[in-house]
Parts: C-alpha cells; sequence; structure tokens
C-alpha cells in the first residue's frame, strides 16, 4: 500500500502544499489521498482473497486521517502560536464579507493578530467567524483589556460617513489607535488593495456624505469646448483639470507659473487620458495670470470658451507677511485674466473663491472679495463672457488646509498648533468642491456668486483632538495649544 499511496498523493499534489499556509484545497486533497488508498486495500484485499478484516480500512482510514493531516496540522498550530507572540493583537469592527477576508490575509501576514469581532447586529453577536468569537460594541473596553489589543481596525468599507462617524465617536475615549482598510470603489478601481490598512481619513470624521454630481450640469461648458484652468498645478485646479478632461473637452489649456506644478499635473492628465482611451488635446502654458497679453493670446489661439480661474495665493499666514504680492497676485491677476477674456470673447468665467472673502478678517480674504468685485463689475459692463463666483470653505488635503499641518504635528509628537479654540471652519473633500465648481458655471447666469451648502461647521480644536486621539495619543491644553502627553497605548497609563 505504501507505493500506491504514495503515487495517489503525489498525482493530487498533496506534497506541494506549504504546512503554515494549508488551506481547504490541502484538506480536500488529503480526503480523496486517503479515502483513495483505503478502496485500494479495500479492493486488493476482496480480489486476493486475503484474510483482512472488513473493519481494516474503516480503521486505516481513520488512523491515515490522523498521522498524515493530524501531524501536519499540528505543525501548523505550533508555527501559528509562535508568530502569534510577535504580532500586534488587533480587535475588528465588521464581521462582514469584508472582515472575514481582512482576518484571513492578516493571519498570513507577520504584524497583525485577530483576536475577535465587533459589530452591531444581533444575529452575529456571540457567534465564531474564522474561529474568532464576535463581540457587542459595548464589550470594546473590556476586550482591549484583557486581550492587550494595541490596535482597532474598520472593516466596513461600504458604509456611509455618517455610519463611520457613529463608530468612530464611539471608539474615541479609548485612545485606541484606530485604522481601516480602503473604501469598495478605490479597491475596485485599483487605487488601493484590500489589505492596505491606512489611517482614519479626516473626511471620516466629518460625518458628511458627498452629493452626487448633476451630469447634466456637469458637462454644460466643458464637453466639446476648450477650456482653460488657471492655477492648474494647485489643489483644486488639478483636480478641475481631471474631472475636466473626463468631460469629453474639445482641448485643456493647463496654465500655471510653477515648472514642477504644471510638468506634474501634465504628466498626472496624461495617465489619466491613455488609461481612459480619452481624445482630448492638453496643452501647458508656464506663464503668470498677471501676464494679460501673454494670456489673451492663448485664448484667441486656442479658441477658448470657459475659463476656470483657481490661481491665487491663498496661504493666510504668507499672504499676511506679503501682502502686496496677494493683491498683485489674487486681485490685478484676477483683472487680467477677466479683461483678456471680454477681449477674446470667452462664453464663460468661473472664478475660484473663499468663504474668507466674506466680512474678511485677513489680506486673503480681503484680497479675494476684491477679486470677487472685479468678476462682478465686469458682469456689470457687458454681456459677452458670463461671470460667476464659487465659495467654499477648507478643502481636505489641499495645501492650503489645516489637516495636513495638524498630522505632520502629531507624527512629530507635537505641539498642535491651533490660532483659537473658537474658531469653526467647513470642510470638504477636493473632488467634491471640484465637482461643484464646475455645475455652479453651469447653472450661472452673470454675476452670480454661488456659496458651497458644506454641512455643519466644525470646531478646530475638536478636529484637532480627536485626529489625537485616534492615534492612539493622549493630550492636553497649554494656552491654546494641544501638547502630546502620552504614548502609544499599550496596556499602561500613558506618562
Amino acid at each position: 500500500m505504501i507505493p500506491v499511496s504514495l503515487f495517489i498523493f503525489i498525482r493530487l499534489g498533496f506534497y506541494r502544499s506549504i504546512v503554515r499556509f494549508m488551506g481547504m484545497k490541502a484538506l480536500q486533497a488529503l480526503s480523496a489521498g486517503v479515502i483513495g488508498s483505503a478502496l485500494t486495500l479495500y479492493i486488493v484485499s476482496m480480489t486476493l482473497n486475503l484474510p483482512v478484516p472488513r473493519s481494516v480500512p474503516f480503521i486505516y482510514t481513520m488512523l491515515a486521517f490522523i498521522t498524515i493531516g493530524g501531524i501536519r496540522l499540528a505543525l501548523r498550530l505550533m508555527y501559528q502560536r509562535g508568530q502569534q507572540l510577535q504580532k500586534t493583537r488587533v480587535l475588528i469592527y465588521g464581521a462582514g464579507a469584508a472582515g472575514r477576508q481582512l482576518v484571513v490575509s492578516l493571519r498570513h501576514g507577520r504584524d497583525y493578530e485577530p483576536v475577535g469581532f465587533v459589530d452591531y447586529a444581533p444575529l452575529l453577536q456571540g457567534t465564531h467567524i474564522q474561529g474568532l468569537r464576535v463581540y457587542k460594541p459595548e464589550s470594546t473596553p473590556k476586550l482591549i483589556e484583557n486581550f492587550g489589543v494595541e490596535k482597532f481596525l474598520l472593516a466596513i468599507p461600504e458604509a456611509t460617513r455618517a455610519r463611520r462617524q457613529e463608530i468612530i465617536e464611539s471608539i474615541e475615549p479609548l485612545s485606541i489607535p484606530v485604522q481601516t482598510i480602503p473604501d469598495m470603489a478605490d479597491i475596485v478601481s485599483g487605487k488601493a488593495k484590500f489589505n492596505e490598512l491606512r489611517d482614519v481619513r479626516v473626511e471620516d470624521l466629518l460625518g458628511r456624505d458627498p452629493v452626487p454630481p448633476d451630469p447634466k450640469l456637469m458637462g454644460t461648458n466643458i464637453t466639446h469646448k476648450s477650456v482653460m484652468v488657471t492655477g492648474a498645478g494647485g489643489s483644486i485646479g488639478s483636480e478641475l483639470c481631471r474631472q475636466i478632461v473626463q468631460l469629453h473637452p474639445k482641448r485643456l489649456i493647463i496654465v500655471d507659473s510653477s515648472e514642477y506644478s504644471l510638468y506634474k499635473i501634465d504628466q498626472d492628465l496624461a495617465q489619466l487620458i491613455d488609461k481612459g482611451d480619452l481624445d482630448v488635446v492638453v496643452k501647458p502654458a508656464l506663464t503668470s495670470v498677471r501676464n494679460g497679453d501673454v494670456i489673451a493670446r492663448l485664448m484667441r489661439t486656442f479658441e477658448i470658451n470657459t475659463i476656470y480661474h483657481a490661481a491665487a495665493y491663498k496661504h493666510v499666514p504668507l499672504v499676511e507677511f506679503n501682502p502686496a504680492e496677494g493683491v498683485l497676485n489674487n486681485v490685478f491677476g484676477t483683472l487680467e485674466v477677466a479683461r483678456a477674456a471680454i477681449k477674446e470673447d470667452v462664453e464663460s468665467f468661473v472664478l475660484v473663491s473663499t468663504d474668507k472673502a466674506v466680512r474678511p478678517t485677513n489680506v486673503m480674504g480681503a484680497s479675494k472679495r476684491m477679486a470677487e468685485l472685479v468678476c462682478q463689475a465686469c458682469a456689470d459692463e457687458q454681456t459677452g463672457t458670463r461671470f460667476s463666483m464659487v465659495r467654499f470653505g477648507n478643502v481636505l488635503g489641499s495645501s492650503g488646509s489645516v489637516v495636513p499641518l495638524f498630522r505632520r504635528q502629531i507624527e512629530k509628537g507635537g505641539p498642535i498648533t491651533v490660532t483659537h479654540p473658537d474658531i469653526t471652519r467647513y470642510f470638504m473633500t477636493i473632488p467634491e468642491a471640484a465637482q461643484l465648481v464646475i455645475q455652479a458655471s453651469g447653472m450661472a447666469t452673470g454675476g452670480d456668486v454661488f456659496v458651497l451648502d458644506m454641512g455643519k461647521p466644525v470646531k478646530i480644536v475638536e478636529l484637532a483632538t480627536r485626529m489625537v486621539k485616534l492615534s492612539g495619543l493622549n493630550y492636553r491644553f497649554i494656552s491654546g495649544v494641544i501638547v502630546k502627553s502620552g504614548g502609544w497605548r499599550s496596556g499602561g497609563s500613558p506618562v
């Protein structure tokens, strides 16, 4: 039976299975091999009329399972036990399909060891999934203490931001690092892999779901038209360009005074056009918006129909320290582009403004308000070019946003600097802001000022403290400054 059994297992590929990665396929090969070996024993003994009791093939089958499979299973468990001692213990929120897949990925990795699930679904609570028990959310503090959990993982890629907000708020008081798997849209599009854990995004802290765009408004001033974007290398300008090329314009002229920024967005757009097989001509123009003659020549040469004027100096402290440059660029730069648009009979001119232009308290806000007045004056003086302005608040992840600054300060261990404890800001994502700017241009009739509904205002201090808590740190206040006072949670109290 030994050579026959060896032949069966070799044919089934059982010996090619790596012990520490043995799964369902290896168990199927083991079962088929043992049963095939036992059947061969039974057939040979019956054919040759050997004095072998009928119970022997059944006993042989059980012993073969125990010896061949049991030894490998024991070695696998010993290996996994050794690995578990070196891994970071994590608790997974969400016992659905994403949670189950995450457990499998983590067990094959070297960094994390899942110890249990947490889920709100009553039907799942108390059950075992992938060998892990599903607990109630109320049990989380006790689980962290009993299992020595060092990190909390969110496996709810399809949940709305409002739902994520509720979950994150319940976790915040625990002062434990929180990470999440990527959104399902990013996984499907190939932007992220399923097992790529990342820190909780600030969008999840705000709890507001983006408003879906209106397709009719999106293409009104773009589809089959020549479009120009000034400040194309900036955070808003670059996202405008990415969305514009997908709306099938005839050509897109991108303008910026920074060579590197212009080069970067030009390369990004080239990849986007190639990937989507889009028929769009993109021309980069390296110039300043204050050079009205060059801007006018570009409009005339490429027969521009629509302009999105996003070029501006928007860092409040820098403009405060350099007021002359801020006014020259934001006010007179807008004036030059507006005059060129009127001269070259451009159909639509959209100024990307800011909520700081409302009762401005700094040079940047005042300069943007002046830019709005320039556009309104141009709208009153003629009817050929349709002028409109779009105001919105802080854009998450933009170069002028406080969020990247807070994140860098937390990584360095503090302090986190907040200008005033009572300051509030409105927030939205860069893609959503760009979509709303494009839609506003499709609704404009001339001289309009659009103010985007950005939900409820958020206190900057509260945003900073939540980011600290979700990083697994504690904080204290000193003269309006949040200072880190505790290290990563590891079962003991922070120093």
